[in-house]
């Protein structure tokens, strides 16, 4: 059997761990392939659950994670680190996914050794580099060092095309975080959190540093006048424990009788949340793709999105970070029946369940 190639994945943050899963578990299994996974650990124990939950042990783990660390500390600490792995592992292909300063200082980092790196959910774009910051940012710099692009939908193509990408290089693959949904709500999930199930439940989330400060009180106020409205309606916001979150949720939403806040919820419970939610408000990207798979609506809590696919759709708003939008949005969704079936229609504009293999079969056809 000719030599095995080595596939270096890497993961940072929960989002990364989700969406590589399916990809690190289906390359090992490939005869052809020789699979290390390198955690960053940028995000330490919101990574941490995802991989236990799938299954996946790190070959090699940087720690990487500091109370409060600046992007520039972050960022250079990274290159530092990942240039010694990469000296020592040598691979022949590097596989990143998103848009995480993990995945800009590693796509860097390899471009500096001459190492090809793949990029799994290649292509998404705001057009504006403050917005989401520094996704967008990161997510330019790696494709324009990656090799392989791995769209997850032909918009995703297109923006690349438009930044000169050569087409023999792109294929559109759909997103791998509806392979892993798939994966996950094929289990028998729980909460875990006493939740009344004769009652809606609008499930809740905002980390995004955009929403830091005036924008996230924005939000809070908009929560507690939903509450305050709708005493029979169940909220769940599991809180970000970055202090510029934490405080401003507990200070503003804590003691509302029907507003639940908790910690972050692990990756299983939290997708049995979202099968359980009537209505889902949220700046997480991840969301605005899994969501509209559940039939879920999605309110988002941005005013520019890099998923465009689902507004168009018309299974996902963007309602910014915006008291009244917010309000007079839910509480239609909330009133009005009809309203609510024209978004809970359970399409899913970013995959099919098949991401991950069309990403093996692009490599095993180059490598193998």
């Amino acid at each position: 059997m000719p030599e095995k190639k080595s596939v270096l994945c890497v993961v940072g943050t929960r989002p990364e761990a989700i969406k590589m899963a399916p990809v690190i578990l289906a390359m090992k299994n490939e005869p052809w392939a020789q699979v290390r996974v390198l955690a960053t650990a940028q995000h330490r124990n919101m990574l941490d659950q995802v991989l236990n939950f799938f299954g996946i042990k790190p070959d090699i783990d940087l720690d990487i994670m500091l109370p409060n660390q600046a992007l520039t500390t972050l960022t250079g600490r990274l290159l530092l680190e990942v240039n010694q792995i990469l000296e020592k592992e040598n691979p022949d292909v590097t596989l990143v996914q998103g848009d995480t300063t993990t995945v800009m200082t590693v796509a860097l980092a390899c471009f500096y050794h001459h190492i090809p790196v793949g990029h799994v959910e290649a292509g998404l774009r705001t057009w504006n580099m403050h917005n989401p910051f520094p996704e967008e940012a990161n997510r330019v710099i790696a494709g324009k060092l990656a090799h392989w692009h791995f769209a997850p939908t032909e918009g995703s193509r297109q923006n690349l095309l438009r930044e000169g990408v050569a087409d023999r290089n792109l294929l559109v693959t759909g997103n791998t975080v509806i392979d892993a949904l798939l994966m996950a709500a094929a289990r028998e999930l729980r909460i875990g959190i006493d939740i009344d199930a004769r009652k809606r439940l609008v499930l809740v989330t905002s980390h995004r540093r955009e929403n830091f400060g005036a924008p996230l009180r924005e939000i809070c106020r908009a929560l507690r006048t939903l509450a305050t409205a709708n005493p029979e309606v169940q909220f769940l916001y599991p809180v970000h424990p970055n202090p510029n979150v934490r405080d401003v949720a507990h200070e503003l939403l804590g003691g509302c009788p029907n507003i639940r806040l908790c910690d972050p919820l692990d990756y299983a419970p939290f997708v049995a949340a979202m099968k359980q939610a009537y209505l889902i408000i949220s700046d997480s990207g991840g969301v605005q793709e899994e969501a509209p798979a559940l039939g879920k609506p999605v309110l988002v809590l941005r005013d520019e999105t890099e998923r465009p696919e689902a507004v168009d759709q018309g299974v996902v708003k963007l309602v910014g970070p915006n008291h009244d939008r917010i309000v007079s949005e839910a509480q239609r969704l909330l009133d009005d029946e009809q309203a609510y079936r024209a978004m809970a229609r359970g399409i899913s504009p970013y995959g099919d369940g098949r991401a991950s293999g069309r990403i093996i079969k692009a490599l095993r056809e180059h490598f193998a």
